[in-house]
């Protein structure tokens, strides 16, 4: 079943100051969207307004059906939140039955949990469980109903990294054949699981496409930053222009892994940082007045004169400079 949403909400809590989200999303049949921007674009907004958690202008559409008036139960979407929302008072058993209260034909609880690889759960209750158990119960509760699309909230956000892992591989199985709208800000869940991206900021859709194209092909500076890009204004890196061999006065980025790094390249740069992540490091190089992020298993020092190559198949022209 396709979503299709394009709707306006202004949301305000606590006294804070009102947050206005105005934004527009297809989902195709069988298709996984995911949501990726900073915190407080209004990801989550867009996601609860599509379920019909706040007023809101605007359709929301199933299969070309109008749901905009419809209560969230009635909506036929599955909603998995962040902080799990499950009930304290009611066994893991309960929790995944809870859908069968309002919707006729609901799945076994007990095959949802086996599925899931916490069948040893049922008749615990959610504040015996560690998070990732309680993410695995939160997400068989919403499967439970058999909703015709899932909408995940940064579903992975509280877990640590061993336990967001397994259970971000345990999602990507799930999400396979279904329709899905996943919010997040880590880009790795955003490649790991989508079939298409959209990039939200200040309320609003700034670019959709396929991973490829949004990590690849960013549409402006702000999305290249986001995503880990390289952006570049090659103004402050005349030695750069050159090896681009780009004429255009737009910025220009290039992914950190596209980066060579070795003793002979395009252009010479000064390491300035050294991070080690997992298996490889990651150098920040100083080349006039910009720097270049790149990957490489050596370590370097700090101050060292290196080289870098920067294929001119991987750079990409960004045209909106302006909105650096």
């Amino acid at each position: 079943m396709s979503l299709h949403a394009d709707v306006s909400a202004t949301f305000s809590a606590d006294g804070a100051e009102s947050f206005h989200v105005d934004a527009e999303i297809e989902v195709e049949h069988g298709e996984s969207l995911v949501i990726l921007g900073p915190s407080g674009s209004g990801k989550t907004l867009l996601l609860e307004t599509v379920a019909g958690f706040h007023p809101h202008d605007g359709p929301v559409t199933l299969d070309g059906r109008r749901v905009s008036d419809t209560p969230p139960e009635e909506r036929d979407f599955g909603f998995v939140f962040q902080d799990y929302a499950l009930f304290p008072h009611m066994t893991v058993r309960e929790n995944v039955d809870f859908g069968s209260r309002y919707h006729g034909d609901t799945r076994d609880p007990d095959d949802l949990l086996a599925e899931l690889g916490v069948a040893g759960l049922t008749d615990r209750y959610p504040p015996t469980l560690s998070g990732g158990e309680k993410q695995r119960v939160a997400l068989a509760r919403a499967l439970a109903v058999r909703p015709a699309v899932m909408l995940l909230d940064e579903p992975l956000a509280a877990l640590d990294v061993p336990t967001r892992q397994s259970l971000r591989d345990d999602l990507a199985d799930v999400l396979a054949d279904a329709t899905a709208v996943y919010v997040t800000h880590n880009r790795t869940t955003a490649r790991a699981l989508a079939d298409r991206i959209v990039i939200m900021n200040e309320g609003n859709v700034v670019q959709s496409g396929t991973p490829e194209e949004i990590f690849y092909r960013p549409e402006s500076p702000m999305v290249a930053r986001f995503t880990g890009s390289n952006v570049i204004d090659l103004d402050d890196a005349p030695s750069l222009r050159a090896a681009f061999d780009v004429e255009s006065d737009d910025v220009v980025t290039i992914r950190p892994e596209s980066v060579a790094f070795g003793d002979d390249g395009d252009v010479r740069g000064t390491v300035e940082r050294v991070v080690r992540e997992d298996a490889t490091n990651r150098v920040t190089v100083a080349v006039d007045r910009v720097t270049i992020e790149t990957f490489t298993e050596q370590t370097p020092a700090v101050g060292d004169e290196v080289w870098l190559t920067l294929p001119e198949s991987d750079i990409h022209v960004c045209r909106q400079a302006a909105a650096v």
